[in-house]
């Protein structure tokens, strides 16, 4: 009972990890792999989660360790290493808030009948509301807030996780042909699941960032075994929740024919629809607040890490200026990153796509590379012999990186061919 309490009390950054991954990667992606290919998806998903695993692992480790952030590491490591992620770092600022939050504006017109404004004006006011609670409430009311939405969505999901599966497949999936997988269009799919699955490499830094927060709210500072006990909860919970909502899709729109929608508002009524189809309409109010409660969090942790990491890497790349270290600088980081992204979204809106597919791009391009930037760091002078990961975990991190190395070379291939 003493080991769960410890669990309890050093919960953060594996928490904040689970409801930053759980947003569009899981959400869309993992519900239409199951409803287009059915069961077989569930291969790459587990595969990515593992693979993927050191990566995230090691932002932990190395603060854990020398009490300093993943981004301090690059930079002893030299300062080109520091501009590398500060270039995967540039372009995730104008690009992600814009796009979670404008799918989150989306989601929340649908679901609660909200007409006569667009997008754009929904969007900002959720940039101001989320923006002031991150300014106020700092790191610890982002933790405790996100214990409760996390618990009550993994308990929701699981219970219609129990369910669909109860019910069974929908009829005539068991004559269904699936899509080729290894088309063009399947592999886009494939590429797009696995590079996203849990979430981008690059979020290893926001992981460590949060490690710091969390060490600092706290009177006794977590031992590395009790930093990664916590981590593993919340990853392990990320990837039980890609196959829960995997096997919804699957159990409920494999081989039916129904195309799940592009558009952000059309598709959040498709999922809650799902749901509902196996609970009770009843149910739809509260399915709809936990979905918006889904993406909100997402929304609230995604800008707080890219504000975080933005002005780390800032602060480290220029140490001279003053303005980058004041009291205050987090504050106007937040409002900063809104006003930047909502831009984006007012100024772009019609071209967003093109800015999320060059995201995706310097995401994948870059993976494998951060992927041995950060084995590199732990595996450096600043870490003892003693904490350095064992040969397991080196030998998956090789596997990660060869992983990540293909799927990205056949990326850029699709796209210059």
């Amino acid at each position: 009972m003493s080991k769960i309490k410890v669990l309890l009390k050093n919960l953060g950054p594996g928490l904040l990890f689970a409801s930053m991954a759980i947003g569009t990667s899981h959400l869309v992606l993992s519900t239409k792999a199951g409803a287009q290919y059915g069961w077989i998806m569930v291969i790459p998903i587990v595969l990515a989660n593992i693979l993927k695993y050191p990566f995230f692992e090691f932002g932990i480790r190395y603060t854990s360790v020398t009490d300093q952030s993943l981004i301090q590491g690059y930079l002893n490591m030299g300062r080109k290493y520091l501009w590398i992620y500060a270039l995967v770092t540039v372009v995730s600022t104008f690009t992600i808030l814009a796009a979670l939050y404008i799918v989150t504006a989306g989601l929340l017109m649908n679901l609660f009948n909200i007409s006569g404004v667009g997008e754009g004006f929904v969007a900002l006011c959720l940039f101001v509301f989320i923006g002031t609670i991150l300014i106020i409430g700092k790191y610890k009311f982002l933790e405790n807030s996100l214990k409760a939405v996390i618990s009550i969505l993994f308990v929701a999901l699981l219970t219609t996780t129990i369910l669909v599966i109860q019910k069974g497949t929908v009829p005539g999936s068991e004559t269904y042909t699936r899509p080729e997988i290894f088309n063009e269009v399947g592999v886009l799919f494939l590429i797009g699941l696995v590079g996203w699955m849990p979430t981008a490499v690059e979020a290893s830094g926001w992981v460590s960032l949060w490690s710091m927060e969390n060490q600092k709210s706290m009177k006794d500072k977590p031992s590395l075994k009790e930093a990664l006990q916590e981590f593993n909860v919340g990853y392990i919970m990320t990837a039980l929740l890609a196959i829960f909502f995997l096997v919804i899709g699957w159990m409920t729109l494999y081989g039916t024919g129904t195309e799940l929608s592009g558009k952000a508002a059309v598709f959040a009524d498709q999922v809650v629809n799902l749901f509902t189809t196996h609970i009770g309409n009843w149910a739809y109010i509260l399915i709809a607040i936990a979905a918006f409660a889904t993406m909100f969090s997402t929304c609230m942790t995604a800008h707080d890490a890219v504000s975080r990491v933005s002005l780390d890497v800032l602060q480290k790349l220029f140490p001279q200026k003053t303005v980058f270290s004041s009291k205050n600088a987090f504050a106007v980081t937040v409002v900063l990153m809104a006003v930047i992204n909502w831009i984006v979204i007012t100024g772009f809106g019609g071209n967003m796509a093109n800015l999320v597919a060059l995201a995706t791009f310097v995401s994948f391009v870059m993976a494998p590379l951060v992927g041995w930037m950060n084995l590199k760091t732990v595996m450096g002078k600043d870490i003892p012999q003693m904490h350095r990961p064992k040969r397991g975990l080196r030998f998956l991190t090789y596997m990660g990186m060869i992983f990540l190395s293909v799927f990205a070379l056949y990326y850029c291939w699709m796209l210059i061919r």
